[in-house]
């Protein structure tokens, strides 16, 4: 398999050996040979090189309301599309493996993965054979492989495919700059109006930064709708519900959709409980009472479906990279499911396949 070193699309030089790259809002400055937060990028010589471009962590297709987004072409189907590298490291991340990557990130900066590489025209032709309506662009952070997303969302555009970006609003203006042209839709976290939330929770970012661009978003003309995962403890209390939903209603509109989201323990917040359901109805009534039109809270059933999957080989040309199990223990999912290639079934089993 042949990838492709791509340039990094926002970067500064501040020496000769020495970079800044301009996607998130970690800004990292690197010397030669040393990668970004994220992992993904690399300084090679003064230059920034992006290492997960074309790189497949996952791919799914469902509904454009899973993602969630309830306002924009509801209905239709979309293709969900997720590399490795993130720009946060959540305590109740879902996605280590298929967001995170560290060990394939690793791997692909020596050389030696054997991670699935889509090109922008092939993963535009496997969303024509799905008979998708649109791509998102989720599972991680976007901006960490905003070459190959914007590569895409050009393409798609021409193919009269819509795009959403699924991201945690961790993103430099300039990134937002390139994207608003091709971009349709953000879909953005806002995970507290704490900033102490985003320090422990996510090891970076202050409440501000993340507004900032949700807003400035919305002011390109994308269309944005924003969701709140609640956890128990952590976000929950009456206090941070009302400052979230006052800053949707004063900034983005009263119109604007809201999605509550359910917490399940995971990685470090196991100990953590599920949110209880009569919290998230409390949380949607004081976002109305406040004047929001349109809270939702997402039927989220709980499952890690990122572990294996159901193979749907009539969208890929090379149906061995894919696991041929059920994406769902608990087979609790539908017949949609994401798509893990054997090597990351084998990342995280442990055993060679």
């Amino acid at each position: 398999m042949t990838y492709q070193l791509v340039k990094t699309r926002l970067q500064s030089q501040l020496s000769r050996q020495r970079t800044q790259c301009n996607l998130c809002l970690w800004t990292c400055q690197l010397e030669h040979g040393q990668r970004g937060f994220c992992r993904t990028h690399v300084n090679r010589n003064g230059i920034l090189y992006n290492l997960s471009y074309g790189i497949i962590s996952a791919l799914d297709v469902g509904a454009i309301e899973d993602k969630p987004v309830r306002h924009y072409r509801p209905g239709s189907r979309i293709l969900s599309v997720g590399s490795y590298g993130c720009s946060f490291r959540c305590d109740g991340c879902h996605n280590l493996d298929i967001s995170w990557g560290v060990e394939a990130l690793d791997k692909l900066a020596r050389g030696n993965s054997r991670a699935t590489y889509l090109s922008p025209k092939e993963l535009i032709t496997i969303a024509q054979r799905a008979n998708v309506q649109g791509i998102a662009f989720t599972y991680s952070e976007p901006a960490i492989w905003l070459e190959y997303v914007l590569d895409v969302a050009k393409l798609a555009k021409d193919s009269n495919l819509y795009t959403v970006y699924v991201s945690n609003s961790f993103v430099t203006i300039e990134a937002l700059n390139l994207i608003a042209k091709d971009i349709d839709v953000l879909c953005s976290d806002i995970k507290s109006m704490d900033d102490e939330f985003y320090r422990e929770i996510c090891r970076k970012s202050k409440v501000e930064d993340v507004l900032r661009s949700i807003k400035y978003a919305q002011e390109l003309g994308i269309h944005v709708e924003t969701r709140t995962n609640i956890i128990p403890g952590k976000n929950d209390d009456t206090k941070q519900i009302v400052k979230t939903a006052e800053w949707i209603y004063k900034y983005l509109g009263a119109d604007s959709p809201w999605h509550l989201t359910r917490f399940f323990p995971a990685y470090n917040l196991s100990h953590i409980p599920a949110t209880p359901p009569s919290v998230l109805e409390a949380a949607r009534k004081i976002a109305q009472d406040i004047g929001l039109k349109n809270v939702y809270i997402y039927k989220d059933r709980g499952c890690d479906c990122a572990q294996t999957n159901l193979p749907v080989e009539s969208y890929i040309e090379n149906p061995e990279l894919l696991s041929s199990e059920k994406k769902c223990a608990a087979s609790c999912c539908g017949d949609d499911g994401i798509l893990l290639k054997k090597f990351e079934r084998e990342a995280i089993s442990g055993v060679p396949i």
